[in-house]
């Protein structure tokens, strides 16, 4: 059970469903993945018992099988979903921007790229108008 909640898309997921106060479709979640690796993630997930699916028409519904969970692992889930509200929040409960996701701004000056290394090589030039912010 622990290894499934390894990933942070399947950590993502738990947050998500723990947060919402009713059951989510699959494709209602706010995951960057493929559709066919959400898949995969749900499988882990359900295989693990940390969430029920079923049938509503054609679409599978999630939910997170709390009561279960709280009675096998105490604590587990609030200490999780709790560590993930907090871990993106600055000391003034701003939003703080992932290492992954963050961004690079183009120089209007230059047309050269500034930010992160690992995208691309610096100084890396965009067409005229196409800017990543």
């Amino acid at each position: 059970m622990l290894e499934a909640l390894v990933d942070p898309v399947r950590r993502r997921i738990v947050s998500q469903l723990d947060a919402g106060d009713k059951d989510i479709k699959c494709g209602d979640f706010d995951i960057a993945v493929s559709k066919s690796t959400a898949t995969h993630h749900f499988t882990v997930l359900r295989e693990a018992g940390l969430i029920r699916q079923y049938y509503v028409g054609t679409a599978r519904m999630n939910s997170l099988r709390r009561a279960e969970m709280d009675e096998a692992f105490p604590g587990l889930l609030d200490a999780l979903t709790s560590a993930s509200r907090t871990r993106h929040l600055g000391c003034r409960g701003e939003p703080l921007r992932c290492r992954r996701l963050r961004s690079f701004r183009v120089s209007p000056r230059t047309g050269r790229r500034d930010g992160p290394p690992g995208r691309g090589r610096p100084g890396t030039t965009f067409p005229a108008g196409d800017r990543a912010w």
